[in-house]
């Protein structure tokens, strides 16, 4: 079966999504081309190849930008020579992977969630072993920093330092489109759920800092780690419900 879809958002932009994966572990893969360099933005669980879908893009190969290190964003990071990340975040040697919900529950120090069992609702081969799955390391070959400017030709991406959910999270900022790719350091959510900041390695207080600097950010969409493309308003809603719960001076506006 194809296990990944792909979908062209414009620009030189790609999603590529793995759909039969739980929306809990369903992350967003994006593939940004530019005219010298091409950026993957995160690499998905890897349960199956990722290259080959890739090159189906672009004849160059990207370099992975890593938001963090956890199983659903670098599971395929292994596969490509230029892995980049920021220092906290152990990419060489990560926790645990697993497609099973009570041993990632147990792995990452999860609250109560009701997720099945297993999550994948189907394999790419008949022979794959979902209880076998495991997280390949991927050192990085460049640490990324807070500032640094990634230029792709005819476009640039400022490194923001954003931690909370992990030590460190970052997100790239495209001052030219106002756009943000975020990775888990916000998403949309649904009324009942709440962005993962009671994990293994996640930091409240740091989390409302980060949510005060994005507050500040002219951005104008959102291409989040997780779920749908949004924009400005929904981004500021987002923000302001966090600090509501999180912190005792909730951002004005």
């Amino acid at each position: 079966m194809d296990w990944y879809s792909v979908t062209e958002v414009g620009d030189g932009l790609s999603l590529i999504s793995e759909p039969q994966v739980h929306p809990f572990l369903q992350a967003n893969i994006w593939h940004l081309r530019g005219q010298e360099r091409d950026v993957l933005i995160d690499s998905g669980l890897g349960v199956a190849p990722l290259a080959p879908v890739v090159r189906q893009l672009s004849a160059r190969e990207p370099t992975v930008v890593l938001t963090h290190a956890h199983l659903d964003h670098m599971g395929g990071a292994h596969e490509f020579t230029e892995r980049w990340a920021h220092p906290l975040e152990p990419v060489g040697s990560p926790l645990p992977g697993s497609l099973e919900s009570a041993v990632l529950a147990e792995t990452l120090g999860l609250s109560a969630i009701p997720l099945p069992p297993l999550l994948i609702s189907a394999t790419p081969s008949p022979d794959y072993d979902p209880h076998a799955y495991q997280l390949h390391p991927a050192p990085a070959t460049h640490h990324l920093h807070d500032g640094d400017v990634l230029d792709l030709g005819g476009r640039t991406l400022e490194v923001l330092h954003l931690p909370g959910h992990t030590p460190g999270s970052i997100a790239l900022y495209d001052p030219k489109s106002k756009s943000l790719f975020s990775g888990d350091v916000i998403y949309d959510l649904d009324e009942d759920d709440q962005l993962l900041d009671d994990i293994h390695g996640a930091d409240i207080p740091e989390y409302c800092h980060t949510m005060r600097r994005l507050a500040d950010l002219p951005v104008e969409v959102v291409y989040p780690g997780h779920g749908p493309t949004f924009g400005q308003s929904r981004l500021r809603e987002l923000i302001k419900d966090y600090l509501s719960r999180r912190d005792s001076s909730p951002v004005d506006g």
